[in-house]
């Protein structure tokens, strides 16, 4: 049963509480924070205040609420929620946002001839395509990519062999990516993904190119934290069950100056949502 449904036939006061805010929340209650804090809140997915899937998300948290200081750049997700259980169409509808109809003529991407032809028809028409700014989506679209899970025989089966494919490398490279500057900070990874391509036709080892993904979602952090300007940091979401992503995030973070704070005892993935809609109530007096 949906929240929305749930809200209409519930007796009480209710109030709706958005997705990644909670996340962020349940973590600072966790370490019993006050706002100011940097909320950097990664997952598979929530819907956001406009109406697409969020994931990627770097949240302003004030004493009034919250601000979408920033996110990752979105892409249409082919199949919608199919996705979370074939990494493959996340890797094609990311690759979509850079090579446009040319994607279509990249090899090994695990879709048959007849396959591709319905999904580009689905993308060009918007037909169960929505728009995402998922992290947890850019590790299916890497493990996908990397032929290391092109189809998930469990959830979470391709984060987890991402992670473990990059524990195999020690390396301080990273990919490039941009920032672009606007009402919020738009973290593009086309570069990231250009460069991931290319490392796969030269033939670098899965190991390296995770590795080298790992560490560039960790710099995208560092560099969003820095225009920010908020000191105190917290990481939240599914994406941060990832032990090596939180090792390099705070790593990197804490030699920059920043206190970073990370689940401990509550659960970072939806597990721990409640604790943060709570809180966010009791922020409204309810």
């Amino acid at each position: 049963m949906s929240a929305v449904t749930l809200l209409k036939i519930l007796p009480g006061i209710k109030t709706a509480v958005q997705h990644h805010y909670a996340h962020a929340l349940a973590c600072m209650a966790e370490h019993r924070l006050e706002p100011p804090v940097l909320g950097i809140v990664w997952d598979g997915s929530g819907l956001g205040d406009d109406q697409t899937l969020w994931g990627g998300e770097f949240l302003l948290i004030t004493a009034q609420g919250y601000q979408r200081f920033g996110h990752l750049r979105s892409f249409v997700l082919p199949g919608g929620t199919k996705a979370i259980m074939e990494p493959r169409r996340a890797a094609l509808g990311l690759l979509y946002g850079i090579y446009n109809d040319n994607v279509f003529n990249i090899s090994d991407l695990g879709f048959t001839a007849e396959e591709l032809t319905l999904l580009k028809s689905a993308i060009k028409k918007l037909i169960n395509c929505p728009q995402t700014t998922s992290a947890g989506r850019l590790f299916d679209a890497v493990a996908s990519l990397l032929g290391l899970c092109p189809i998930n025989g469990y959830e979470g089966q391709a984060a987890m062999m991402i992670e473990n494919t990059a524990s195999c490398c020690v390396t301080d490279r990273f990919y490039p990516f941009n920032l672009n500057t606007g009402k919020s900070i738009v973290v593009d990874w086309q570069e990231t993904f250009e460069q991931i391509v290319e490392d796969r036709r030269l033939g670098f080892s899965p190991a390296l190119i995770a590795a080298k993904f790992h560490n560039t979602l960790a710099e995208m952090m560092l560099c969003v934290a820095k225009l920010a300007e908020q000191k105190t940091i917290v990481l939240s979401g599914g994406c941060f069950q990832n032990a090596l992503l939180v090792e390099k995030a705070v790593n990197s973070l804490k030699n920059a100056g920043f206190t970073v704070y990370c689940h401990e005892k509550i659960p970072p993935n939806d597990g721990g949502l409640a604790l943060g809609q709570l809180v966010a109530a009791n922020y409204l007096g309810h």
